[in-house]
């Protein structure tokens, strides 16, 4: 897939893998890549600008977090996000279909 595949989606990307629950930015990373069956592979200097700006307007939360030696920043969506991510998902899927109307017409009765 184009490494460009996800300009214009990766914020509903980002928001979408962290519905269920809080992760840290790696595990962002691989969720998005298994949940594409590995067809998404986002670099960490995309995804933690990214990340980075989702919280400052308020759509993530970060905490940081010990795991042994190693501090780790862990995100979790807010209010705000969870419904800039449903609105992500319609837009996503009127876009869908507007387009396969387009590449894959029905034929006329």
């Amino acid at each position: 897939m184009r490494g460009d595949a996800v300009r214009g989606h990766l914020d509903a990307l980002l928001l979408a893998v962290l519905e269920s629950g809080p992760l840290h930015g790696y595990a962002i990373i691989t969720a998005v890549q298994e949940r594409s069956g590995g067809a998404l592979e986002l670099r960490t200097g995309t995804v933690y600008p990214a990340l980075n700006r989702l919280e400052r307007v308020g759509l993530l939360t970060g905490s940081w977090q010990s795991v042994g030696a190693r501090r780790r920043r862990c995100y979790a969506l807010t209010d705000a996000g969870r419904r800039t991510l449903a609105g992500e998902r319609t837009a996503w899927h009127e876009f869908t279909s507007a387009i396969g109307s387009v590449l894959e017409p029905r034929p006329s009765a």
